[in-house]
């Protein structure tokens, strides 16, 4: 994997994923202009998430004729005016109008398109490289969030979204088109025909297993994620005290997300996974039983961000245990429609049962998550294959 491809891939994701998490910095000004409250605002990054599910499934032939690359630009191209929608939007409707179009390019252009790419490029030993873009990435919200809050006080939350309107177009497109190498040819995701595996695939596909493993890590990392502060708070910590825990979080997430890049070969997805998924039960489990004191939330912090930084890889990674990149880009767009859906209903169901249930019932429903997601994949590390490799077919058998 070249070097310039990594980085040139980073800066578009980088700029992807910053621009589409203004809300977080600009929600108050864009509810008090509409005339709307702060949920209903953020109600918009729902959207997003499931659009980019449900447009997904639609996208894998293009990816399989065109390659990530062309898809990719077409997404850029189309995030530009979801922009410029949301800069002249004068009713809560045309606001959700420009986060349904947002949605349609992300599922072109974020989360799965880059590593359908990456996979392109290098086949079942992209893991290593998806590790690197997701380090990269992780610094999206560190450098936007203060770039969106320079910009919203110049120009306000509209100019602001006219400002990522013309990133895409100027930066994003531009990158796509000529920083990136052009696919060698349309044949490049197929093996030779006189190519054959040593081992036989597994007997019953993983797809279901792997859609259903990732959705419930997804469901977890996010819903929590969006209610953690709250949650600190309701197991006995003051409000400072859940802040600085919640700001160490991140911390610890992007070390485990380096911890497994640096580990290389030496593991694969579905390993990460059951480790890490084991590392987020013990660390729900202790601040289920704990005395909610710094402790208890300590340990939890500590297992929680080492287990769902490394979760992230392992979701992304576990479908090149079973897909070449032959197949890739159909099972990876398939896996993208319970996620996103996953990710889009996670806050609110999470905010709902921490405020009518309370924080035992949303360790409880976390825990029961997590340990169905380690049922999956037990099950799918069951049916691990054997690495394929392609051998000529001779005359002889």
């Amino acid at each position: 994997m070249p070097l310039r491809v990594l980085i040139i891939v980073a800066i578009a994701q980088i700029v992807g994923w910053g621009s589409v998490s203004l809300t977080s910095i600009v929600g108050l000004r864009i509810a008090a202009d509409l005339g709307v409250d702060v949920a209903a605002v953020f109600a918009g990054n729902a959207v997003h998430y499931a659009m980019m599910g449900l447009c997904a499934p639609f996208l894998a032939p293009a990816f399989e004729r065109y390659g990530a690359r062309r898809v990719m630009m077409a997404g850029s191209v189309v995030a530009g005016p979801g922009f410029a929608i949301l800069a002249v939007a004068q009713s809560y409707g045309t606001y959700l109008v420009g986060w349904i179009i947002l949605g349609a390019a992300g599922s072109a252009t974020l989360t799965t398109a880059p590593y359908i790419l990456l996979t392109e490029r290098v086949g079942r030993s992209a893991g290593r490289a998806i590790g690197a873009l997701m380090l990269m990435t992780g610094l999206s919200s560190s450098l936007f969030w203060p770039t969106t809050a320079f910009l919203s006080d110049l120009y306000g939350w509209r100019g602001t979204c006219l400002v990522y309107a013309g990133a895409m177009w100027l930066v994003c497109v531009p990158l796509y088109g000529y920083g990136l190498p052009r696919r060698a040819s349309g044949d490049a995701l197929h093996p030779p025909r006189n190519a054959r595996p040593v081992e036989p695939a597994p007997r019953t596909g993983p797809l279901g297993l792997i859609a259903g493993g990732t959705a419930l890590i997804a469901f977890v990392g996010f819903g929590l994620s969006a209610i953690l502060v709250e949650l600190l708070i309701a197991e006995g910590l003051s409000r400072s005290e859940a802040i600085g825990y919640g700001s160490v979080l991140g911390v610890i997430q992007i070390g485990a997300r380096a911890a497994d890049f640096l580990g290389g070969g030496r593991w694969d997805g579905l390993t990460t996974g059951l480790i890490a998924a084991l590392s987020v039960l013990a660390g729900l489990l202790l601040l289920a039983t704990g005395d909610g004191g710094p402790w208890a939330a300590g340990g939890f912090i500590l297992l929680y961000g080492l287990g769902s930084g490394a979760l992230a890889v392992a979701r992304v990674t576990i479908p090149l245990v079973f897909f070449d990149r032959a197949t890739y880009a159909r099972a990876a767009s398939r896996i993208a429609l319970p996620l996103n859906l996953a990710s889009a209903l996670s806050p609110p169901t999470f905010a709902v049962v921490l405020t009518r249930f309370g924080a035992s019932a949303v360790l409880m429903l976390a825990a029961a998550c997590i340990g169905a997601a380690m049922i999956a994949l037990l099950v799918l590390a069951r049916r691990r294959p054997n690495r394929l490799s392609e051998l000529p077919v001779t005359d002889g058998g």
